[in-house]
């Protein structure tokens, strides 16, 4: 008996060290990072800047693969299936995570169940953007102008359910100023028919506008986190004008749920050694990206949170896709 327990022992003791090393030379091979949004957008522009810290840092290629459908679903269902090796990790955004499952009758996974945490990675506004022939210069004045309108001001969003539908909903309820939602699909076409006339305004992610501000093809009015971004600083925070709103995206990497803590935790070390490296905070600066830290623990009571957040939000504005 005490020899079985002996050998048992041993038998534990070999298999934690070979985690232990597996993990210290992880990875031995590259990584796909499942990025369930389309090139170009918030998540994409992040997850390229990442990647490439990344490589640099272990001399292995980490790999973007957009996986794209269902504002997010099909990517994320996706990541939840593959093989639980830490070879396949997702970087996703608060809206598809949080959102979703609330959103969606069939959403395909479970955020919380599916999921190891391992890094919050960066945190952007959404910014409220017009035509540049919109006569509002300020946020109050197209507050103003669109209470006076005889017709209901358009709004372009990403899709139903997407966190600029959202946002455009609760500044419609917090200022009692009515706003007709236009659904795209993504917010790319959207930008699209804002600097063409089509639609008056939109929220998008500040990566995904920030250059088209810069040119003059679309007029920034208000960013919808708490405080002025420094990509923006002479952008109002809409806050400022109208109390109690905020709403911001962020981005985070998980793995699929099963994966060795070993593992996630080696990762968790990397992405926080790439956070803190001069020349990614720079062009994380650069594309209107504020970098976060909080390791597993701080993105867990991320997600946590904005799905009690969001979910009153989503019912409240009636969107439900099938």
């Amino acid at each position: 008996m005490k020899q079985n327990r002996r050998q048992f022992g041993l038998l534990l003791a070999c298999s934690a060290l070979s985690i232990s090393a597996l993990a210290e030379s992880y990875p031995v091979k590259p990584v796909t990072i499942i990025v369930p949004q389309a090139p170009g957008g918030t998540n994409d522009v992040v997850g390229r800047i990442l990647a490439q810290k990344l490589s640099e840092l272990t001399g292995q290629s980490f790999i973007v693969e957009n996986r794209v459908g269902a504002n997010g679903n099909i990517g994320t269902d996706f990541a939840a299936r593959a093989p639980k090796d830490g070879y396949s990790l997702l970087l996703t955004v608060s809206s598809t995570q949080a959102i979703n499952p609330v959103l969606y009758k069939k959403v395909g996974f479970d955020p919380i169940k599916d999921f190891e945490p391992i890094a919050p990675v960066g945190v952007v506004p959404n910014v409220l953007v017009v035509n540049p022939a919109v006569p509002a210069k300020t946020l109050d004045e197209f507050l103003k102008l669109a209470r006076s309108s005889k017709q209901e001001l358009q709004y372009a969003s990403a899709g139903n359910g997407s966190l600029n539908h959202l946002l455009g909903a609760m500044l419609s309820a917090k200022s009692g100023v009515p706003l007709l939602h236009v659904p795209y699909r993504g917010v790319a076409p959207a930008l699209t028919d804002v600097m063409g006339g089509q639609v008056s305004v939109a929220f998008a992610s500040l990566p995904s506008c920030i250059q088209f501000i810069k040119d003059g093809k679309l007029r920034a009015l208000g960013v919808s986190s708490a405080k002025r971004s420094p990509a923006l600083p002479n952008v109002q925070s809409i806050s400022e004008v109208v109390p109690d709103f905020a709403g911001e995206l962020w981005v985070g990497l998980f793995a699929g749920r099963g994966v060795s803590k070993a593992i996630t935790s080696r990762l968790g070390e990397l992405v926080a050694t790439a956070l803190a490296a001069p020349d990614l905070r720079e062009r994380f600066k650069t594309a209107g990206v504020e970098p976060l830290s909080g390791g597993a623990s701080g993105l867990e009571k991320m997600l946590r949170d904005d799905i009690s957040r969001w979910a009153p939000i989503v019912k409240a504005s009636g969107a439900v896709v099938d």
